[in-house]
């Protein structure tokens, strides 16, 4: 890329303004593709690791060989582009609330998400994923399906969320009207910016039978240290 900084995208959102930028790091010696909302940064591709632990601790667990999925949020597509890569998954619906973040893909803005758009066994759903669980269904066109796994990173937390409207989806009632849209033994996985928290694994050991809070490791080269994320992994 000739230009160290470009704005790749940019739209005004009931939740604040959400752009996608690509810039040139020298301490990487990489293409950095980012996405803020306001004056913060939800994501970036020079850390994918915890959103691509996400999808793998999420369908883990899962005996099946036929495995319909849910990704709750798209952003740079790395949690939908790995759980593309377990051969069981024969559909994944990813609901985005921001017609343009799911547009970045269609028009392959992001090279190390190629083929996802593409791929027959995606569809993407226009759609507020909380309102969605609220009103009983992620398909539109058949209410109530149930899947057999949902993976979720929108908010930095249950604690730190981007809307006041999320919060009540991290209560026990909120979870159990997820757990309703799992198939016996289907899984609800969760990426998490903070460090395990103990009173949202109570909240979850309230409506799933187990539930395990994983500590994903990976580099931070930017600051010289290792960084955290958690992934919590709850099984109906």
């Amino acid at each position: 890329m000739g230009a160290r900084f470009e704005e790749l995208a940019w739209r005004e959102t009931p939740i604040g303004e959400i752009s996608l930028r690509r810039r040139r790091d020298p301490a990487l010696d990489a293409d950095v593709y980012e996405v803020k909302l306001g004056d913060e940064y939800l994501m970036s591709s020079a850390f994918p690791v915890a959103e691509i632990e996400l999808a793998r601790l999420g369908l883990a667990p899962l005996a099946g060989e036929t495995l319909d999925v849910v990704v709750g949020g798209l952003g740079l597509g790395y949690t939908a582009r790995t759980a593309l890569a377990d051969p069981r998954v024969r559909s994944l619906l990813v609901v985005e609330a921001i017609e343009d973040v799911i547009d970045w893909h269609r028009q392959d803005l992001l090279p190390f998400a190629a083929g996802l758009a593409a791929d027959p066994r995606t569809r993407f759903v226009r759609a507020d994923f909380f309102a969605a669980v609220a009103g009983g269904g992620f398909d539109p066109d058949e209410p109530g399906r149930r899947f057999h796994a949902v993976l979720l990173d929108v908010d930095h937390s249950p604690r730190h969320v981007l809307h006041p409207g999320h919060a009540p989806f991290y209560t026990v009632d909120g979870l159990r009207r997820l757990a309703a849209l799992l198939h016996p033994e289907g899984v609800f996985a969760l990426w998490s910016n903070d460090p395990p928290d103990s009173a949202f694994q109570r909240t979850l050991t309230e409506v799933f039978p187990t539930s395990v809070a994983h500590v994903v490791r990976f580099p931070n080269p930017l600051q010289g240290r290792e960084a955290a994320n958690t992934v919590y992994v709850a099984r109906r």
